[in-house]
Order: structure tokens, then C-alpha cells, then sequence
């Protein structure tokens, strides 16, 4: 005999699309644990790339425009990286795998990148210490926490109407 799914249970089963039931507020349609850990994934490519760019630029004295420029493309380049690879361990194609990821982390990315970016430029003297300094380890942190708390929220509305990490949903 089966038993009909609890309600958290068929919201685990269809996280990611919006139904509207039992009147909830917006962007209710994901769970925060759901966007928390989209928004981790996430967040874990734009660091590669934001630290690695941080750390190049700053090792071979680019101007701080420069720096922020390569710290950019670089997390773009991971973030959708770390999501095809996943794809494509699904057997999707690799032109459609892009797809997949530029759908999936596109949003999530570029806000995160303005979050983290903006710190950094914006703490007094982090952009101009040294990879030795404490100030320029601490603002890079500082701004990936930042980030990884303000984009929850953008990654859970995005989700909960079916968009964002959503679409990556059906190849896990």
C-alpha cells in the first residue's frame, strides 16, 4: 500500500517549480536549504575564479581595474565550468551543456561578482595590499561571505519560479 507524499515531501520531489499551493508567499517555491546550497555551488567557482584573479593580478601589479577585470572572466569561466562538468557527466552534450550552465549560474554569478568586487574596491587599501597582507585575505573573505548572503535570496526566487540552478535539477 503507498501513502501519499508528505507536502515537504513532494516539495523536495518538484523544488525548482513553482505551483503556487497552499497560497505562499513569492519565491516560497524553493526552500532557503535548496537555494543555500545552489548558491554554495555557486559560489565555489566564482571563488576559484575571484581568488585566482585577485592573486594574479595583484602578483603582477595590475591596475586595480585590470585585477577586477580577470577576476571576473575568471569566476565566470569556473562557475560554469564546475556546472558543466556535472552536465556533462549526464551525457549531455557539450554545446547544450553550455547552455544548461549559462541558464543555470549566469544571474547567481554576475551578482555575486558585483557583491565581491564592490567590497573589494570599496575597503580602504585592500586592492593595493600585498598577498602577504592581512587586510587584502580578509577583505577577499569578507566579500565572498557578503556575497554567498545577499545572493541566497536572489537564487531562491529564481529557483522557486524555475530558474537559475533550477534547470540544472534534471541532470543530478
Amino acid at each position: 500500500m503507498t501513502h501519499p507524499a508528505s507536502p515537504h515531501e513532494h516539495q523536495r520531489e518538484h523544488e525548482g517549480h513553482h505551483h503556487g499551493h497552499h497560497h505562499a508567499p513569492a519565491g516560497a517555491g524553493a526552500s532557503w536549504r535548496t537555494a543555500a546550497q545552489a548558491t554554495l555551488h555557486c559560489l565555489t567557482g566564482c571563488a576559484i575564479g575571484e581568488v585566482l584573479g585577485m592573486v594574479v593580478g595583484t602578483a603582477a601589479g595590475l591596475h586595480n581595474a585590470a585585477t577586477v577585470t580577470v577576476s571576473i572572466a575568471l569566476a565566470f569561466v569556473f562557475g560554469y565550468a564546475l556546472t558543466m562538468r556535472g552536465v556533462l557527466r549526464a551525457g549531455v552534450p557539450l554545446r547544450q551543456a553550455l547552455k544548461v550552465a549559462l541558464a543555470a549560474d549566469t544571474v547567481s554569478i554576475a551578482v555575486m561578482e558585483l557583491i565581491d568586487n564592490t567590497v573589494m574596491v570599496g575597503v580602504p587599501g585592500a586592492m593595493d595590499a600585498g598577498l602577504a597582507d592581512a587586510l587584502f585575505w580578509v577583505s577577499l573573505l569578507l566579500s565572498l561571505a557578503l556575497a554567498f548572503v545577499l545572493t541566497t535570496p536572489v537564487n531562491r526566487w529564481m529557483i522557486g519560479r524555475g530558474k537559475g540552478h533550477a534547470v540544472v535539477h534534471a541532470y543530478h
